[in-house]
């Protein structure tokens, strides 16, 4: 499904419906998704504590070995 999505001011912040999409992955009102970056754009994913785990693990990962990292962009 592709279809296109309308950014809105509400007071200081820009905010985006996202009621269809949402409904196709079984989320209501108070439920936690991430917003993923990757090479296209974003991805929307239902929250997941092993995937919370997850990017933590990464995130102490990368404040404990820096130069690891600048290897591993080049």
């Amino acid at each position: 499904m592709s279809k296109p999505i309308t950014l809105r001011k509400v007071g200081n912040s820009l905010t985006i419906t996202v009621s269809d999409i949402a409904k196709d992955l079984g989320l209501g009102e108070g439920d936690k998704v991430y917003a993923v970056r990757t090479t296209r754009g974003f991805e929307l994913t239902p929250y997941d504590s092993n995937f919370e785990q997850a990017v933590e693990a990464a995130r102490d990962f990368m404040r404990k070995f820096p130069n690891a990292m600048k290897k591993l962009a080049e």
